[in-house]
C-alpha cells in the first residue's frame, strides 16, 4: 500500500510540475517571447543548437551560466568553426582581456545564458555584479537564447526577488571562496556595501521587443543555482 501511495504521490508531482512548465511557457510566448519546454539538459542542448544553426551568426558569445554549461552548449560553439565565438571568461586570460571581450559581447550577432527566475507570469529576472551578462540580453544581439532549470520557476515579480536574494545569490558567491561577503558566512543576503558584493545590477524583462528575438528554453530538471 505504501508503494502505490508512493508511486502516486510522484505522478502528481511530475503533472504538477510540467502543468507548471507548460503554464510558464505559454505566458512568456503571450509576452513575445518563444519557448519551449524540454525533458533534460540534452533536449536543451539540440533545441539551442537548432536555434543557433538557424540564425548562422558570424559572432557568437555567452555570459556565465551552470544551466548553460550544463547542457554543452558552450563547448559545442568552441568546437565548430562557422562562426567566431568570444569567450569572455577565459582563465588563462588576465582580467582587464576578459571583461573587454564581454565589452564587445554586446555587438554579438547571438548570445547564450541563463536566467536567476522565471515567473508563471511570463517575465524574466536577474541579479548581476557588473551587468556583462544581463547587457546583452537587454540589447545589442539579433538573438539571445537562455536557459533555465525548473527550479528557476517562480509563480510571480516578488517570489523572483526574493528566490534571487535566498537562494541565487548566496550559493553563487559560495562558488567564488575568495570573494568576502556576509552571505558567505551566513547562506543569507544582508544586503551589504561590501567591495566583493555580486548583487549590483538588477533587471526584468517583462516582454520581449521585437517579438521572438529571446527564446527561452524550459528544463525539465533542478539545473544551476
Amino acid at each position: 500500500m505504501q508503494t502505490n501511495q508512493t508511486t502516486k504521490t510522484e505522478r502528481n508531482d511530475t503533472a504538477d510540475r510540467a502543468a507548471r512548465l507548460a503554464r510558464c511557457a505559454e505566458a512568456l510566448r503571450r509576452h513575445g517571447f518563444e519557448a519551449v519546454v524540454t525533458k533534460n539538459a540534452q533536449e536543451a542542448f539540440e533545441r539551442l543548437r537548432a536555434a543557433v544553426e538557424a540564425e548562422m551568426p558570424e559572432l557568437v558569445s555567452f555570459g556565465d551560466s551552470m544551466t548553460m554549461r550544463d547542457t554543452g552548449i558552450v563547448e559545442w560553439l568552441r568546437r565548430d568553426g562557422r562562426w567566431r565565438l568570444l569567450d569572455g571568461f577565459d582563465a588563462s586570460m588576465p582580467r582587464p582581456e576578459r571583461l573587454e571581450i564581454r565589452r564587445q559581447a554586446l555587438l554579438s550577432d547571438l548570445f547564450v545564458t541563463g536566467i536567476n527566475a522565471v515567473t508563471e507570469e511570463g517575465t524574466l529576472h536577474w541579479l548581476d555584479m557588473v551587468g556583462n551578462r544581463i547587457a546583452p540580453v537587454a540589447f545589442g544581439p539579433r538573438k539571445v537564447l537562455l536557459v533555465a532549470g525548473r527550479n528557476k520557476i517562480v509563480a510571480d515579480r516578488r517570489e523572483a526577488e526574493e528566490r534571487i536574494r535566498r537562494i541565487a545569490a548566496p550559493q553563487n558567491i559560495a562558488r567564488h571562496p575568495g570573494f568576502r561577503t556576509p552571505c558567505a558566512k551566513t547562506g543569507v543576503c544582508m544586503d551589504c556595501n561590501s567591495p566583493d558584493r555580486i548583487c549590483n545590477t538588477r533587471m526584468e524583462m517583462l516582454r520581449c521587443h521585437p517579438a521572438g528575438r529571446v527564446l527561452v528554453v524550459l528544463i525539465d530538471e533542478d539545473r544551476g543555482l
